[in-house]
């Protein structure tokens, strides 16, 4: 068993500054075998590369800050306390266009599959 508490995410500081931060949160570690999860802070200004996931199925948890994440060329705001399901096979990339940091949990399906860059 493992408990995220969101407020210690959200102020938690960033060690890399102005840079993209992925911490695994969820591993075999935790006994997680068709599991994986992830803590991001994406930089004011940047994005993730635009790829997809042929098993992979993610859910987003925004936990501070907003973003554009863009699904198969469809634009979707996502913002703090809301969450968004990425079905498999979707092409996907996050991009943060403000000048404030945008915080998130990832948790997906398949931790062992590398994404297919486009």
């Amino acid at each position: 068993m493992e408990i995220f508490r969101t407020e210690e995410y959200i102020k938690m500081e960033n060690p890399t500054p102005g840079l993209h931060l992925k911490q695994y949160i969820i591993t075999d570690q935790q006994k997680a075998k068709d599991m994986g999860g992830i803590f991001v802070v994406l930089a004011p200004g940047s994005q993730r590369p635009y790829h997809y996931h042929d098993k992979r199925e993610s859910i987003i948890i925004a936990l501070s800050g907003e973003a554009t994440e863009i699904i198969e060329g469809e634009e979707i705001p996502i913002k703090a306390n809301e969450v968004l399901y990425i079905p498999a096979l979707e092409k996907h990339t996050v991009e943060n266009r403000t000048d404030k940091e945008f915080r998130y949990f990832e948790f997906f399906t398949y931790p062992e599959e590398v994404p297919t860059l486009l």
